[in-house]
């Protein structure tokens, strides 16, 4: 507890430190260096006023103690009891200090892109995708966050092979990265004349976006094409050649997007889909060689993985992660009750990086 302790008051030296700097007209002048240090500054104040809260807390404890030795018999039980009530609130802050003090994902804040396939399950599956993409936006939009189609392949009764679209908002990736993987979705088709439930698969993708010097993309590694946007059914929606398609020759991913309303737009917005899926390419790769076994455990977003079952004859929904259940799946389809499972999902990720740090500790 000592080192920790020492860690806390190193903390509050360099955050009363930062608010010395943000006040100096020097650094002020320069927006870049004051923006770094504006930003870390946000990113410290919650720690530093937990601790803040803590050290307050250790010393009405130790004032308590001291009355413990009073005469008065009144303010000794006053004491008595108020002591177990602090020493609870002590631990609790000293939880969150150390969740506080977990390394950040560093795309945490980022944007992100969705990538949206039906798997198996034919033109059920590919309804399954769409009713995906409206709780998706449904969640974002309860956040006041923007979303936006970059390319679609929908099938004609309105659902999609594949849908691709960004969702822009600070702490948006901090939020949908939990889920990146299979979503399984079991009920009655409405193309079902003998009311069997069938089972149907979809894969979901999130990729955080890439700012463009954390990835540089020769351009003898791809090819460009451009052709026709369409729309359902594959009717033409413009005579113009907009739509752009990249192919990375290296990894043979293909990006394709269609939905703005010039070439240069949609090249642009495949670009950053392409420098993502490439940047979580060698992210993943790299988490795989640090830590193969978390990876195994909480938020892998393995696409061979079934993390959510989707039951509307039971109205269930199933993470598989953390074996949590909700049975309001039309709140769940709305994006109200996503969250159920999200912050479930990062209590198991924050606990498991916990017990490491106490380890390593």
């Amino acid at each position: 507890m000592d080192i920790l302790l020492n860690k806390l008051r190193d903390i509050e030296l360099r955050y009363q430190e930062l608010e010395g700097l943000l006040s100096d007209p020097q650094v002020v002048s320069k927006q870049g260096l004051y923006q770094k240090y504006a930003k870390e500054h946000s990113d410290l104040t919650e720690l530093v006023e937990t601790i803040r809260r803590y050290e307050k807390l250790k010393v009405r404890i130790a004032e308590n103690r001291e009355l413990l030795s009073e005469n008065d018999e009144e303010i000794r039980a006053m004491a008595k009891e108020e002591i177990p009530v602090l020493q609870k609130e002590e631990a609790d802050l000293e939880e969150k200090i150390k969740i506080l003090l977990l390394p950040k994902d560093p795309n945490d804040d980022k944007n992100v892109f969705l990538e949206i396939r039906a798997g198996t399950g034919g033109d059920e599956a590919a309804l399954f995708a769409a009713d995906l993409y409206r709780m998706y936006s449904y969640f974002a939009e309860k956040r006041r966050w923007k979303v936006e189609i970059l390319s679609q392949n929908e099938i004609g009764i309105g659902g999609f092979k594949e849908v691709t679209f960004s969702v822009k908002g600070r702490g948006a990736f901090s939020r949908f990265k939990f889920e990146s993987g299979v979503h399984r979705v079991q009920r009655v088709p409405e193309t079902e004349s003998q009311g069997r439930i069938h089972t149907s698969t979809v894969t979901v993708a999130v990729l955080a976006e890439v700012d463009d010097i954390e990835i540089d993309i020769p351009d003898s590694d791809i090819e460009i094409d451009v052709f026709k946007s369409a729309g359902a059914g594959g009717q033409n929606v413009q005579k113009n050649m907009t739509a752009v398609r990249i192919h990375h020759k290296p990894t043979g991913i293909i990006v394709a997007c269609q939905d703005e309303r010039s070439q240069l737009q949609n090249r642009l917005r495949a670009m950053s889909v392409l420098k993502a899926r490439l940047y979580e390419i060698e992210h993943e790769k790299r988490q795989s060689e640090l830590d193969a076994t978390r990876r195994s455990q909480i938020g892998t977003g393995e696409r061979s993985e079934k993390i959510r079952t989707y039951n509307f004859p039971q109205s269930r929904v199933t993470d598989h992660r953390i074996n949590t259940s909700s049975y309001n799946i039309a709140g769940v389809m709305d994006g109200y009750e996503l969250d159920t499972f999200i912050e479930e999902l990062q209590h198991a990720e924050e606990a498991e990086r916990l017990a490491n740090f106490e380890t390593n500790d």
